[in-house]
């Protein structure tokens, strides 16, 4: 058998692809459809961030109520002050 008759690629496996060559076009494909999955949840989340910050700027009360909330959790105000101008905040908004 000559050189030129040994390297064709029949002689190859007999001939046969390799029984796992699916492999590498589902991983290939499964790859990206990952790397697009990603990109979506981020620009969702980066969507969802900015539409909440956007209706906390146009609310506000709440604004108001958040900050209170957060000083009273610091604990630069006492419970009946909280509860006096969390009334305040309620009546007369």
């Amino acid at each position: 058998m000559t050189l030129a008759t040994q390297m064709r690629p029949e002689h190859w496996h007999d001939g046969d692809a390799p029984a796992f060559w699916p492999v590498f076009p589902i991983t290939f494909g499964l790859f990206w459809l990952a790397v697009l999955g990603g990109a979506f949840y981020l620009v969702r989340r980066r969507m969802a961030t900015a539409a909440t910050t956007a209706a906390a700027a146009a609310d506000p009360l709440g604004k108001a109520r958040s900050i209170l909330a957060e000083r009273f959790a610091r604990g630069e105000i006492d419970e009946d002050e909280y509860h006096m101008r969390m009334s305040a905040l309620r009546n007369g908004g």
